[in-house]
């Protein structure tokens, strides 16, 4: 069932208006979990966007900005932005399985898919779980899980806690640690990203189920059966996900291509998104 929530208030039209110019803004059920808020616009080959932890659909402004001749569709996770969470924690095959659904109901029998950063773990188990739906795969600043490559302890620290969605001085703190590129160098940048992230927060079990989804997951089993075209776009300064990890899977995926922003952190695809933006829709496109 695909839906407009009721008597929608002053806080919704905002984020509507915040979000994109010319969106489509829908609240959209499915089978395994309650409305999902999804927002599509442009017209031309459809790209799904999958954001990565605790992210919302706000966050992904500056990057659509660069895009161009596309449907872009994106939508909020259980338990952020607007979307309810779900009753129970779901792990990775549970969510890829809500994404087919969530195709389904829009319509889209086959879609190119770019993850970020979770939202990559997310792609990467929806292009095994589904590869019939998935085109070309895009994945940003993300790993193939259990083992890879740890980011530092403290960064791994601050991750594990959604304080920086709630408060604006910890995440003026939290923030540039954990993203390290332009965010970290430029406040002005930061204080931009700091506002979509702050708008919408995730709720804190919905930042736990997502915590939860993430835990012992692993790719390394099937990752080279993938035979979807893919380009991994990494950041060398990502605090989060060192670059190695990139440079796996670029490897490990048999049709797989890396491109590196350099100066990139964690956030490139937001902070400086022309310098990724060019290369992701020449792939696209190839």
């Amino acid at each position: 069932m695909v839906r407009h929530p009721a008597n929608p208030g002053a806080q919704e039209r905002g984020a509507v208006i915040a979000l994109w110019s010319n969106a489509r803004v829908q609240f959209i059920s499915t089978a395994s979990a309650p409305p999902l808020r999804v927002a599509r616009m442009g017209e031309g080959p459809p790209l799904l966007l999958i954001n990565g932890l605790g992210a919302n659909l706000e966050m992904w402004k500056p990057f659509v900005r660069e895009l161009h001749g596309r449907e872009l569709v994106a939508f909020d996770l259980p338990g952020v932005g607007q979307s309810a969470r779900s009753r129970w924690p779901m792990r990775m095959p549970a969510l890829a399985r809500l994404v087919t659904q969530l195709l389904d109901r829009l319509g889209h029998e086959r879609i190119d898919v770019l993850g970020y950063s979770l939202g990559g773990l997310l792609a990467q188990e929806l292009a095994h779980r589904a590869p019939d739906r998935v085109g070309r795969l895009v994945l940003c600043a993300t790993t193939p899980g259990m083992p890879s490559v740890p980011p530092n302890p403290l960064v791994t620290m601050l991750m594990l806690s959604p304080a920086r969605y709630y408060d604006r001085r910890l995440a003026e703190l939290i923030v540039p640690m954990i993203a390290g590129g332009r965010t970290a160098r430029d406040r002005r940048v930061m204080g931009a990203g700091l506002d979509a992230r702050l708008s919408q927060p995730p709720t804190p079990i919905g930042y736990l189920h997502q915590l939860y989804a993430v835990s012992g997951w692993s790719s390394h089993p099937w990752l080279r059966h993938l035979r979807h075209p893919t380009l991994v776009v990494h950041g060398d300064r990502d605090p989060v996900v060192p670059l190695i990890n990139g440079r796996y899977l670029a490897k490990a995926i048999p049709r797989g291509t890396l491109r590196i922003v350099r100066g990139g952190g964690h956030l490139f695809l937001l902070d400086q998104p022309a310098g990724a933006a060019p290369a992701i829709e020449t792939f696209l496109t190839a």
